[in-house]
């Protein structure tokens, strides 16, 4: 088995995410640049995120993407499941015809099997909760962001009305009268 990058980025965008679950929508942008993952892949693997559930969106100012579950009924199998990132470490792709079409399976076809199960259970016993748990644990900070409102501190100054003529017709219209 191989995983790829779209692994990788999926489970390190999502304990970004899980990290800030407690400030609101997170932007993709900001995961993006944090994490150093193009905005454009971001939207891929959150696109896919959202179809599995894991995650939520919210449009608008301030929208972003939530986490669709709690962090600790998330694991990290469930991530790269949703992503379509393959845990297969046999040679056929599980379809048990590693030889050919006709031949069948390898002699080592049982053993990659198992290391399937091992490595299927393994992601699955790792929740996104303790990712971040072990994030804090080393002393990853969040920083805070203030939320913004849409009313401001500053009292609101009316325009000032200007009176005068907008074409040359108007000027003409009060010169006579």
């Amino acid at each position: 088995m191989r995983l790829t990058t779209k692994g990788r980025f999926a489970v390190t965008a999502m304990i970004d995410l899980a990290l800030r679950e407690n400030s609101g929508p997170v932007a993709l942008a900001a995961i993006s640049q944090r994490q150093q993952i193009s905005l454009s892949y971001l939207e891929q693997l959150f696109g896919k995120l959202r179809r599995h559930e894991l995650v939520e969106s919210t449009r608008g100012p301030g929208g972003g993407y939530s986490l669709g579950r709690k962090s600790d009924q998330i694991t990290v199998a469930d991530i790269i499941v949703a992503v379509d990132e393959p845990i297969d470490a046999t040679g056929c792709g599980g379809k048990e015809n590693c030889m050919g079409e006709d031949t069948g399976r390898c002699i080592t076809h049982e053993l990659w099997t198992s290391l399937n199960a091992k490595m299927i259970e393994y992601l699955d016993s790792i929740s996104l909760r303790k990712l971040v748990d072990d994030q804090v644990a080393k002393g990853v900070t969040i920083e805070q962001n203030t939320i913004k409102r849409a009313i401001s501190s500053q009292p609101v100054v009316k325009p000032i009305r200007i009176t005068a003529p907008n074409s040359v017709f108007a000027l003409g219209s009060t010169v006579n009268k």
